[in-house]
Formats: structure tokens, sequence, C-alpha cells
């Protein structure tokens, strides 16, 4: 636009829709203007309106001048209907891509803006918004999808700026008043008569203003939100609460109270769990202001144990928010009991690191996050410091747990959080070492060995920058920012435990799981530090200790502990190499030199070894064989020692069974050690007899068992694919040589199946099905409305799809759509195309199956029943029952399912029925429901009368087949409960007494949810603990 009116030649006949959609001139601009033509001749602009609306819905058809003039809307509504496009599958708000994403913002931000710029005149002309809200009401009663979705959300933007508009009024109602006792209670001589009359006229017509804004509000929330909240699809029940959050937070005085929480209480038991988070994101925004926490408090007390059960939902981006409304609500310390918390406090442990990461923010703001006043005269370093207590309270919580072996698990909890606390080494090392203070109570054995482990994890996440095994997708790039202070990091943990480790080491030197523990610390020092920093001294007082410990120590994990500890300090690109060389080949030329003494006595004597002489024997070669699984010891021969070892024991057959293992796998590390030096460079010269070997053994796996053979090669090239995304990531271009070598590994897998499909037709389907499941498993990681983490294996899945018989893919592609939502079956981006190009393969030579545009459910079940036919004389029949008809128990909730078809043509004649339609007379409804007229165009609505077209309280909706029943997804919160919905009435201001207050709405939601829905409604989840 230039200068607020259209481009002459680009924008002048462009309809309203498209210059929305094209998204090329400032909203402002094309408001402005059609206000101009509204105040210009009104019919006309409220035609070009009235299209508007249509045609985001996508029909193609148009409201004529003619039809405008001497139809009713409920007649025009029936029109568009007749003229919608049914065979096709989308519309604006459904359809994917950039474009249609910044049109559904556009749409908003027009009615928005629309509303704003006729505050002050247009809105209240008993015309314009007359005819708005009765379209609107009368679209979002549709049967048509396209036209409930559309209409529903414009019509909940309409109140969300109506609302706006009733805030603004209610301020300037309360200026105005104010203005107006100020002037009063002047003295007579002082007072301005002239002015007190001015007030009470703007006062006047401010309350009649702000009367017009309650009813028009009232007509949509009756007409439209009362119904729609409970809508069939999903869509339109997540419009409706997140608007509804948006007028207790903008006009928390009218709308924060019970007659309306209670809808968002009620949609917390729904079955999908889009719905249930945008309940719980709508509470955030109100749980988040301490002013508002407090009118919260009857709808807490009512609620709150859903809310809590919340967090084991089976929707993870579900439970992640539920433990942030709790954390939230923590802003009072008497809302959650004790075993509240106690069920949130284990989400730390969980192996879903955004439900962990928010369970670790609930439990430092509940356990860390309060300071008393004795807090503030603390020391800032040492072991009587703030921090100090805060690791203490660390400890008991990990010990009181019983899962210390996820000790990694709970510092990456607490990392997002509590970084510093964790990153705290020197309080740490205090508390280990620093003798306690008079009346301090010292740490038990328990907690030393805890916190050792704490900090040893704390240590490995600093210098790691990833989550543990089992947590998250693995490696990633770090930024240019996040190397440089893992660098810093790294160089404090090697200055601070480069003098600290061999103190700790002389302390708990006797206790293996402690030593075990500190002996892990040299792997993650930056060993240039001990030369730069002159730390010398301290490498010598390490090597001491580490050698004093494999003297001392017998335990397999504390010499393996050892050998790993020379292992990462005999670096030859640091200049302390020659110094750690010379301690690792005195200890071994000491312990190897004894072993070959007590060889030597055990094979002169003999006899069976006594029993000091066999222990000797075991803990010198327990040493030597934990070396040697690190270290290349084969200079010193022990491929003869443990040979004379091992024969003496077989010819004799006294050998304790213990020193034959520690032979036999000390024997094992010698020839791999060899086998490491001659295989170098000479692989290639086996290839060709290998892979002949491995054709024959896939030949005969695939003789004994067709099934598991092939399970068995889906299972291989899983491997390969989660390999891949450790070391790329999730976000990996399918054009990389791992990705295409694993396709192509799958292609010559997909050879050895043959030609003869019937002899492998159970194989290749059950080959499908657990390559489908793999692909679904994982939950996305961009969070709700991306594509699985493992997506992109259906491109790899593909290679297969040509080993399905025709029936068969009809079968593994209803299999699949199981694990589809209706979102994703509209996805076009570059991320989903392993989807589109693996149901492409599956639906080659066969019949597709198509989507209702009016219903957006599957159509398969009338599809199929219109082309059912005998099946043809086969040798065998696929029994593929056991997994496509089973109830899917997955996380995954499956919505491409069949359902009763909701469609428009139940307006039209008979005739008109398509065949695939006629079924839906079971459907049909009386004339009277179907044609509820709207308020004729060009008279005033009175939207408090019956008759008007708009729904009246809580009664039940026209079409009630688009609700939901109790088998369906959501049970129908109307059953058995008399609403006694209120109508909307603004708050009086301070000094307004003559409107009365809104009556409270006491609810109970056990009178209207049978425990069924309560306990099955999505709170259940396995919590999946890594290992």
């Amino acid at each position: 636009r230039v200068n607020g009116h259209h481009q002459e030649n680009d924008m002048e006949n462009l309809s309203l829709f498209e210059i929305v959609k094209l998204g090329k001139s400032a909203t402002q601009s094309v408001v402005d203007d059609w206000i101009e033509s509204y105040k210009t001749d009104r019919d006309p602009a409220l035609l070009e309106l009235i299209n508007f609306f249509i045609h985001c819905s996508g029909c193609k058809g148009a409201v004529s001048s003619e039809m405008f003039r001497h139809m009713q809307n409920s007649e025009i509504i029936r029109k568009m209907t007749e003229e919608f496009d049914e065979d096709s599958g989308d519309y604006p708000l459904a359809m994917a891509g950039p474009v249609w994403k910044k049109f559904k913002l556009s749409l908003c931000e027009f009615i928005a803006v629309l509303v704003r710029q006729c505050q002050y005149s247009i809105i209240y002309d008993e015309y314009m918004m007359d005819m708005v809200i009765s379209l609107l009401t009368g679209l979002s009663d549709s049967q048509v999808r396209a036209f409930r979705h559309t209409s529903t959300l414009a019509a909940m933007k309409l109140m969300t700026a109506l609302v706006n508009v009733a805030l603004n009024l209610s301020i300037n109602l309360d200026n105005t008043q104010r203005q107006y006792e100020t002037e009063r209670n002047k003295s007579i001589g002082k007072r301005a008569n002239e002015r007190l009359e001015l007030l009470l006229q703007k006062r006047k017509e401010l309350q009649e203003n702000q009367d017009e804004i309650e009813n028009m509000m009232n007509a949509i929330f009756k007409g439209v939100f009362i119904h729609r909240y409970r809508d069939v699809i999903a869509e339109i029940r997540v419009v409706c609460i997140e608007e509804i959050g948006m007028w207790m937070k903008m006009y928390s005085e009218a709308f924060l109270n019970d007659s309306y929480l209670k809808y968002v209480g009620w949609t917390m038991y729904d079955k999908q769990g889009e719905v249930r988070l945008k309940c719980l994101t709508a509470l955030q925004g109100l749980y988040y202001s301490r002013e508002l926490n407090v009118r919260l408090e009857l709808f807490t007390s009512r609620f709150k144990d859903r809310i809590v059960s919340m967090t084991l939902d089976k929707e993870y981006d579900v439970a992640v928010q539920a433990i942030k409304l709790l954390t939230l609500a923590l802003h009072n310390d008497e809302v959650l009991t004790a075993e509240d918390c106690e069920s949130v406090y284990h989400l730390v442990y969980s192996a879903h690191r955004p439900v962990a990461v928010a369970a670790g923010e609930f439990l430092y703001k509940k356990l860390f996050s309060h300071h008393g006043p004795e807090d503030e005269g603390r020391p800032r370093r040492g072991r009587q410091c703030l921090n100090a207590n805060l690791i203490r309270t660390t400890v008991l919580f990990f010990l009181e747990s019983e899962l210390h072996e996820h000790g990694a698990y709970l510092v990456d909890s607490l990392w997002d959080c509590a970084s510093e606390l964790l990153k705290d080494w020197e309080s740490m090392i205090s508390l280990l070492l620093d003798e306690p203070y008079p009346g301090e109570e010292a740490l038990t054995d328990a907690q030393e060995a805890a916190l050792i482990e704490i900090m040893l994890c704390a240590v490995r996440q600093t210098c790691e920058c990833h989550p543990p095994t089992g947590r998250g997708p693995g490696k990633r790039v770090l930024t240019a920012k996040e190397k440089k202070t893992q660098l810093d990091d790294r160089t404090k943990i090697t200055e601070m435990f480069a003098v600290a480790l061999p103190l700790l080491l002389a302390k708990y030197s006797v206790d293996p799981e402690k030593v075990t523990n500190l002996l892990q610390f040299p792997q993650y020092f930056d060993l240039e530090i001990y030369t730069t920093g002159r730390l010398e001294k301290h490498l010598d007082a390490l090597l001491r200790q580490v050698r004093d410990v494999v003297e001392k120590h017998t335990d397999k994990d504390v010499l393996e502990a050892c050998s790993m500890t020379f292992h990462a300090l005999c670096n030859e690109d640091f200049t302390i190499y020659n110094r750690v060389d010379i301690v690792r080949s005195q200890i071994l030329d000491e312990q190897i030199d004894k072993f070959h003494r007590l060889l030597e006595d055990v094979l002169q004597e003999g006899e069976e070894p006594d029993e000091d002489d066999a222990y000797q024997v075991l803990s010198t070669l327990k040493r030597i064989t934990a070396f040697h699984n690190a270290h290349d010891l084969t200079k010193w021969d022990l491929f003869t020692s443990n040979y004379k070892l091992l024969n003496s024991g077989l010819q004799n057959g006294d050998m304790p069974e213990q020193i034959v293992a520690h032979a036999l796998q000390c024997t094992h590390y010698v020839i791999l050690w060899h086998l490491a030096k001659v295989s170098e460079g000479s692989a290639s010269k086996y290839y060709n007899d290998y892979g002949d070997i491995i054709k024959e053994t896939m030949s005969k796996a695939r003789q004994i068992d067709k099934i598991q053979c092939a399970k068995t090669l889906i299972l291989s090239l899983q491997q390969l694919f989660n390999e891949m995304l450790s070391d790329l990531g999730c976000n990996f271009d399918r054009s990389t040589s791992a990705f295409c070598g694993i396709k192509e590994l799958a292609r010559r897998f997909s050879l050895t199946f043959g030609l003869d499909q019937l002899k492998t037709r159970e194989a290749i389907a059950m080959l499908h099905k657990d390559g489908i499941e793999f692909a679904f498993k994982e939950p996305s990681p961009q969070g709700e409305g991306g594509p699985p983490l493992n997506l992109a294996f259906l491109d790899i899945l593909s290679e297969f799809s040509s080993k399905l018989l025709r029936q068969d893919k009809k079968t593994v592609h209803l299999y699949l759509e199981r694990f589809m939502t209706f979102q994703m079956a509209l996805q076009r981006d570059d991320c989903w195309l392993p989807l589109i190009s693996y149901r492409n393969s599956l639906q080659t030579g066969a019949d597709d199956d198509t989507l209702s545009v009016i219903s957006g459910m599957s159509s398969r079940s009338s599809a199929r029943s219109r082309r059912s036919k005998p099946p043809a004389a086969s040798k065998r029949k696929l029994d593929v029952s056991v997994w496509v008809n089973h109830e899917q128990s997955g996380p995954h909730t499956p919505v491409m399912m069949s359902s009763p078809h909701i469609v428009s043509t139940v307006l039209r004649d008979a005739k008109k029925l398509r065949p695939e339609q006629g079924y839906m007379g079971v459907y049909s409804m009386s004339n009277e429901m179907q044609h509820t007229p709207l308020q004729q165009p060009h008279q005033h609505m009175d939207y408090n009368r019956r008759g008007s077209g708009l729904m009246e309280d809580d009664e039940e909706p026209i079409v009630e087949d688009v609700m939901m029943s109790s088998e369906e997804r959501l049970d129908d919160l109307n059953e058995g409960m008399d609403f006694d919905t209120m109508d909307i009435d603004l708050p009086p201001s301070k000094n307004r007494r003559e409107r009365s207050e809104l009556k409270p709405d006491y609810f109970d939601p056990a009178s209207i949810m049978d425990d069924s829905v309560i306990l099955d409604s999505g709170c259940g989840v396995f919590l999946r603990l890594g290992s």
C-alpha cells in the first residue's frame, strides 16, 4: 500500500481475502480502507467482509448482492455449503507451508485491528457487529469442518478484541467516575456545574457502550464458545481454550472466576494431548502472577490432583507443561502437599530429558531457592558457605531417592537451573577434605561416596557438554561461545583437581567405590596445564597415589580405573608423557616379574598351589589383565606364561577357576593386540571370502526361520541408524554418505528375498511392521508438531516396499496410518519427505485412500466398503490381524481412525448425494435443527432473547454429531449436568454500586466425569529409567 491506499494496478481489483493472504500491505492500512468504504456505503463493504470470512474457510463460492439483500444468513450458509469443494483435502487453516502459517497470523491480526479501529463508533452502530457475530455463529455450527474451524477462530479472536475494548472502557469509566467525585466534592463556589454535566454525560455514554460490549461478548460466548470448546475436532477445542486463557489473563476482574475456569478444568481431561497441553499453557499465564494466584485457590483445590497426575501424561509435552505449572504454583507454599512434591521429584530420573529438566527446576525451586535470615551471614567459600549447604541437600536427596546408579541423570536434570551450584568444585572439595567446624555435623561415609559421584558426574557434564547416555540425541556441534566456556571450565577443573585429587586419593585409598570414581577425573584434565601451571609436583603425587592403589587393590573396577588413568595421562602429545610412562613401566615391570616368579614356583612344585600362592597369582594376574585391556604389553611375552599356566591346569586339573578365567582373559587381550598390528592395512584381501561367508549365513538363517531372519535384518538397519544419529545428531542431511550407505545396505538386503513374494510374504510384512514402529518410537526433539526422531528411517524402509504383495501394501498402509495424526498427513516440508515417499511406495499399484475436508477424518471405512471384492485365490493367506487390529498401546495417540463421517451434504437434496454419502441417513436431523434462521441483515439483533439464532445458555448444539460422545475422543461434559452458565457481566468500577456482583459458580468435575475418564484420560505413562 502507498499512503494508506491500494497500489492502483496491483491491489485495486483484489478481494479482501487475497490482500490479507498476500500480506504485502500493512493490516492497519487494509482496515482503514475498509472503514472508509463502510462509511461511504455500508452494504457493499459488509458484503465484502462476509465474503472475506467465507473465502478464509476455503470456500470457492461467493455471496452475491442479491443473496445479501434477500436471503437470511442461514440460507446463505446453506448455499455456500452446497458450493463447497468437498474433493479438496485442504483449507487455509489446515494447509502447511509458510504462506498459510502467515495467513493465519494475518487473519487474527486483521480481526484485532478491525475491532480496535472501530471501537469508538462503528461497533455500536447496531449493524456491522450484529451481522458479523450472526454469520460467525451460524458458520460455527456448520457440519463443514472448514467453516466450523475458521469461524470459531474468527469468533474467538473477535471476542478477545472485544475483551480488550471492554477493559479500556472499564478504565475510562473509573477515571471518569473519579473525576466526577472530585469535582462534586469541591465547595459550591469552586464547583463547575458544566464540567459535572459533561462528566455525567460521558459516564452515561461509557456505561451504555460497556453494556453493549457485554451483550456482544455474551452472544459470542454462548453462541460459539459453549459448544465449540468440546467440538469433535481437537484444533477447534484448542482455539477455544487458548482464547479463554487470554480473556482471564487480560481482564481478570471479569473472567478470572470459577464460572470460566471450570471449562479449562474440565478440558484437562481431554483425550487429545494438544488440547490438554493448551489447558496447561493457559493456566501458566494465570499462575505466573502472584496477584492472580490468590484468586485461583478454589480452582487449585478442585483440580490440583488432576494437574499432578498429568506429570505422568503419555504425551511428554503435556507432562513437561504440567510440571512447569506446578512449579509456578509453588508461589503459594500451602498448595502442594509433600506427597504431591514427591510425585514430581522422582521425575528427575526420567529418560525423557525435557521432563527431567522441568522436574529438576521444580526440585531446585522447592528445596534450594528458599534462603532464611540465617543465610545472610554465611561466608562465600568453604564448607560453611551457602552453596556447601545446598550441596549437602543435593546429596541427601540423591541418597533418599535410592537410585544411586543414576547420579548422571540427577546432575543433568539440575544442570540448566543449578549449573553454578554443580560447578562449585571448591565447596565440594572442602566438604570432603576440611575438618568440620565445632558443632557441625560431618558427612557420613555414604554421603561422601554420593558427593564424589555427583562431583564426577558434574565434571563429566561440564567437559562433554551433552546429556548422559539414554537422554537426548547424543553429541551435537558446539557454538563458538560454548567451546570457549568448555575450555575455560576444563582449565579450572584441571587447576583445582590436579592439586586436590592426590589428597582425596590418599584419604579414601582403601575405599574401592570412592577410589574408582576419583580415578576417572584425570581423563577430563587439560594435560598441558601440568606444564604451563607448574604443577609437576602434583602430577608426581598423583602417580604415587595411583601406584599405591594398584598395589593395595584387587577389585576389577578399581584396577581398570587405574589402567584408564594411565591411558589418559600417557599422551605422547604432551611433555608429561615421559614422566608418566616411566611410572607405568615400573608398575608393569614389578607386576609381570612377580607373576613370572610366582608362576615358576607353582609349576616347580607340581602340585595344587596352596591358598596363599593362589591368591598371589590371582591378584597379580588381575592387575596385569586390567592394564593389558588398555595398554599394549606384547613386549613382555605374556602369551607364553599364560599358556604354561593354562596347560598346567589342563593336565593336573587342579587350577582354581578364577585363575583360569583371568589367564584366558589376558591371553585374549594378547591375541587382540597382535591382531590389531597384523590387520592394519590388510583387511581388503579378506573381503570376498568374508562376503561369501555372510551370504551363506544369511541363506541358512532364512531357511531356518524367515520371520526371525527378517527381524534381524531390520534390527541391524535400526542399529546402524541409531549409531548415525549419535554421530551426526538429529538434524542430519539425508544426502550424507552415512545415510546413503544404510539405504544401500537396505537395498541389498531387499534383493536377498528373491522374486517369489509368496514365500517371503509374512517375513516382509513383519519387517515393515517393525520398521514403522521404530520410525514413530521416539517423539520429535523439536516438540509437538515436529517429525518423530526416527522418521527418516521410513526412507530406508521404502527399499522393501517392492517386495510386498499388492493387497499387503494396503494392510501395511493401514498400519502406518495408525501412527499418523491428521496434521502429519498434511505436511509437505522437507523433513516429512521420508513419510511421503514411504506412503507413495505403499500406494504404488494400490488404490489411494482419500481424506474428506468436511470431517477431517479418514474415509477409509466407506471407501473400502465400496470397493470390497472377494479376495483372489492364493496359496496362503497372510495373517496380519495380529498386528493390525490390536489397539495401539504405544506413546502415540492415533487419530487416523474411522469414525462417524460428518458431511455437509445432509443439507442438500437427496438426489445430490454421492454414493459414499448414502449411509449418512443415520445421522440426519430435523428441518428445525438444520435450518435455524439467523438474524435478518437489516434488523438490530437482540442478543438476549430466544429465537435470535444464538445459542442460549449451555444448551446442546444444533448439530449433535459434531460433538464428542463418550466413546469418542472426549466424554460429553454436559451429561447429567445443568450448567447454569452466567451472562458476561463486567465488574463494577470501584464507585459503581448500582451493578450487582457476579454470583459464585461452584462446580464439581466428578459430577460429570466418571472414574474411567478420570483415570484413563491420558495420565498413565511408564517411567523408563536409563541403564
